[in-house]
């Protein structure tokens, strides 16, 4: 007898070099959040923390879930850090967004219309 395990669904996956296909889900929209943020300037994690709520919503982030994430999006190659002392208190890591994470939120951005609308036919149908 076989098993089968169920497909991990996935909301983005990379179709060859350069070229991604997303889905938006709303619980993946941290990662989206993180690459717009880290698109405006520099952020180290802490950063991010404080600043992700103003995207993704009003509960707090988990900091080792952040951190995985940052260091999944580091293995492939969509952000990029290094280690700065220059900043107050002990050495942080800062993270800055790579040209292959740029692109990787052009698609967000683009899968975002979808969501728009769903949105714009749910409130039609709210008004009909």
């Amino acid at each position: 007898m076989r098993h089968r395990h169920p497909r991990r669904v996935r909301s983005r996956h990379q179709t060859r070099p350069g070229h991604w296909h997303v889905r938006a889900r709303v619980e993946r929209f941290v990662e989206p959040s993180i690459l717009l943020l880290l698109r405006e300037r520099p952020l180290h994690g802490y950063e991010l923390i404080e600043r992700l709520p103003e995207l993704a919503g009003e509960g707090r982030i988990d900091v080792g879930n952040l951190y995985r994430l940052l260091r999944a999006l580091e293995a492939e190659g969509l952000v990029s850090s290094e280690w700065s002392a220059e900043l107050p208190g002990p050495a942080k890591r800062t993270y800055e967004l790579t040209p292959e994470g740029r692109r990787l939120l052009d698609r967000w951005a683009e899968a975002q219309g979808d969501v728009q609308s769903f949105l714009d036919r749910y409130e039609q149908e709210e008004r009909g």
